[in-house]
């Protein structure tokens, strides 16, 4: 038997239910804030994203899915493809090849498929879902301004709050400027020089490489060499210390709350001033739902103009395993299940479901060949609020039992009438 890759998986109902409802409030929510949604292809010329991401990056060193894309004959040198491990740097290459700073700021969204080659558990999976938005455009057009951030940060706080999830933690922290971070990762460097040999085969290689995502490692045994290492909020320049403060400002101003992590710095390369992080308990040691931040530079680094931006990408998969829960609350069951009863009474119920479904009423069918008691268990299975008893006596007279499943009532309802009965209540 053929089985999905290990790694990806099938969503299937009723848990497609509680994906649809996220996507509708998502839509909703960033529809509130003037947002639009853009989509890119799922594969891209690798280079966007070693330039983007960062060749030294876990992502494209270790968990990229590359292939190269020959051209007709065997012979011809083809193209490095990577299947998209991120979808921020696809965003600001549509805006770069699109020119779409004439439009002056733009505030994009997107839902979608997402590839990584890492090792699949609890919550990650190989091909997985992200959510996601950025704010990009030219200065000259508000894109640095300090608001831009505030706005996303409270846009999240609403979409969570939208979704019931109460309990969650906003973790914000100031990454500088590139000038900053260069500082930074020296200090970091030799900071970790004495002590890298003691940590973790991925933390050696990362303080050399790319001293920034020590700060990644879940390890245990590494965390009390981590907490040593300097701080980034002592290499801030004051234009980005001012930066962070009005950012605070403006989030204490509309009562969102945060709490500040100087641990917090995103270790891809394309990251500068605020990040953040909202965080869930429910989710365990990996509580992480969503995170982002600004990235004045990414722009020009793949040959754009200046168009400072910032955005996020929330994990779909692990925002839907925070809802479980309420799963049940947002599944649409059958308000009512019409049963046939009896030959020829196939077609007759076929004109009733179309009339009741007019009226946005969820309609399940069931077939003339039941019985009426399978009908009924059927109907119950399902989670049906009403079962609808169709046959030759209803048919000739207009008037037809309808069944609360609930409390077991029966009442004969004119036709004309059923979909307000069934929607009355």
């Amino acid at each position: 038997m053929i089985k999905a890759i290990r790694g990806t998986r099938d969503l299937l109902p009723p848990d497609t239910a509680l994906w649809n409802f996220v996507e509708a409030a998502v839509r909703d929510v960033f529809r509130a804030y003037n947002f639009h949604e853009i989509r890119t292809p799922i594969f891209e010329d690798t280079q966007l994203f070693t330039r983007s991401v960062g060749e030294e990056t876990d992502i494209v060193s270790k968990e990229m899915f590359t292939w190269e894309d020959r051209g007709r004959a065997q012979s011809d040198k083809g193209q490095s493809l990577t299947l998209r491990p991120e979808n921020t740097a696809s965003v600001v290459r549509a805006y770069i090849e699109h020119k779409l700073w004439d439009r002056g700021l733009n505030k994009l969204y997107y839902i979608g498929p997402q590839f990584r080659r890492e090792r699949p558990q609890k919550g990650r999976y190989r091909q997985f879902y992200q959510i996601g938005a950025e704010v990009i455009g030219p200065p000259s057009a508000g894109s640095e301004s300090p608001a831009r951030d505030a706005e996303i940060l409270e846009l999240l706080a609403t979409l969570l709050d939208r979704l019931g999830i109460k309990d969650w933690t906003l973790e914000l922290n100031s990454v500088g400027c590139p000038n900053d971070r260069a500082k930074y990762n020296e200090a970091l460097r030799q900071a970790l020089e004495p002590v890298k040999d003691k940590m973790c085969v991925d933390c050696q290689r990362r303080a050399v490489t790319n001293p920034l995502r020590v700060f990644d490692c879940k390890v245990p045994e590494d965390q009390p060499i981590i907490e040593t290492l300097p701080r980034i909020g002592e290499f801030l320049d004051e234009p980005c210390r001012q930066h962070f403060d009005q950012v605070k400002e403006i989030l204490r101003a509309v009562g969102v709350e945060f709490q500040l992590n100087d641990r917090l710095v995103r270790g891809l390369d394309y990251y500068t001033r605020t990040a953040f992080e909202f965080t869930h308990g429910a989710l365990g040691a990996q509580n992480a739902i969503l995170g982002g931040g600004r990235y004045d530079g990414l722009s020009e680094s793949l040959g754009g103009p200046n168009a400072p931006g910032i955005g996020f990408a929330i994990g779909e998969d692990r925002l839907v395993m925070s809802l479980t829960e309420s799963a049940e609350a947002v599944i649409r069951k059958p308000d009512v299940y019409v049963a046939p009863l009896g030959p020829g009474m196939n077609k007759e119920c076929a004109r009733i479901a179309r009339e009741l479904r007019r009226h946005d009423i969820v309609v399940e069918l069931g077939d003339e060949s039941f019985r009426l008691k399978k009908s009924l268990e059927t109907a119950s299975k399902l989670g049906a609020k009403y079962a609808l008893i169709a046959g030759e006596n209803e048919l000739s007279t207009g008037v037809f039992a309808l069944k609360n499943l609930g409390t077991g009532e029966q009442v004969s309802v004119p036709r004309n009438d059923l979909a307000a009965q069934i929607l009355a209540s």
